[in-house]
């Protein structure tokens, strides 16, 4: 069970809209790096000239806060789901992601990715659960580990410039990247980028079954205090929580499998349920 595929199942979860979905609306950056030469030349560069600023402008940056929408499209169905939060990365290699959502006049954390470069746990409230895993054993994926300077996207995909206008406002970039080994977690990633200076506004990863999870990031501040302890997760903090160990499950499962062998005509053994995905045990901390 790598972590792509834990992240990807989780946001890819079914996630219940927002009674009342804030109303968030673009902010100007907030102490944005200088980057890029402006929207001129960003209409001639090609798309490995953008790949190659979107990871130089996130490579000089040393945190961000912003907001963040999700929209999460069920291609069989045609149904999406919304949901909204707000996302803290710092480097080396941390970030959380807060899923708020209104009751009646309060907002709650219902769900939380919260990761301290070393260890991943999703922590959600309504299934009383949290999920943990080591990230010495799977590396986040490019996909995510691009956003606090790691990784190469080169590397890991193929590029293009996509003209159909399908993403992003008018004078923005939009990068397709088809990876290069198949996946079946991702068919497409889709970057929508700022051509002032090369940061992602939007991102849409496609999944082989063409299921579409929508990203769009509002009001980015690079200058706002981050403490190291939002990206610190203490089990005893949810006493009452299950606390799911996803590297042990995958590795007594391996063993299972290994000590027996699938009827014929059975296929192979089912890979081990992942468990449903988790918020974060304190509200998100409250803003200045």
């Amino acid at each position: 069970m790598d972590i792509f595929a834990i992240l990807t199942r989780m946001w890819l979860a079914a996630a219940p809209a927002p009674a009342q979905p804030a109303i968030i609306q673009l902010a100007p950056i907030a102490g944005a790096p200088a980057g890029g030469s402006g929207s001129a030349v960003a209409v001639t560069a090609s798309a490995s000239d953008v790949v190659d600023n979107v990871q130089k402008f996130y490579a000089n940056i040393k945190q961000v806060t912003a907001q963040f929408r999700q929209a999460v499209t069920n291609d069989t169905f045609g149904s999406t789901k919304t949901s909204d939060g707000t996302v803290w990365i710092m480097k080396p290699g941390k970030m959380r992601w807060d899923y708020l959502e209104k009751k009646k006049t309060k907002v709650e954390v219902k769900k939380s990715f919260i990761s301290n470069g070393t260890n991943l746990y999703v922590v959600e409230h309504d299934n009383m659960q949290v999920v943990k895993k080591n990230l010495a054993n799977d590396l986040m994926p490019v996909a995510v580990s691009f956003l606090y300077g790691k990784g190469d996207l080169k590397t890991e995909f193929n590029s293009e410039l996509d003209k159909s206008n399908k993403y992003g406002a008018k004078g923005e970039l939009v990068l397709k990247l088809t990876p290069k080994k198949a996946s079946a977690q991702y068919k497409n990633l889709f970057l929508v980028v700022s051509p002032d200076n090369y940061r992602v506004t939007q991102s849409i990863i496609i999944d082989s079954s063409n299921n579409v999870n929508h990203f769009r990031f509002f009001a980015p501040d690079f200058e706002k205090a981050i403490k190291d302890t939002w990206f610190e997760f203490d089990e005893r903090s949810v006493k009452n929580y299950r606390i799911v160990d996803a590297d042990a499950e995958a590795k007594q499962q391996q063993e299972q499998n290994k000590g027996s062998a699938a009827p014929a005509g059975s296929g192979a053994a089912m890979p081990p349920k992942l468990p449903a995905v988790p918020p974060a045990p304190s509200p998100a901390p409250a803003k200045k």
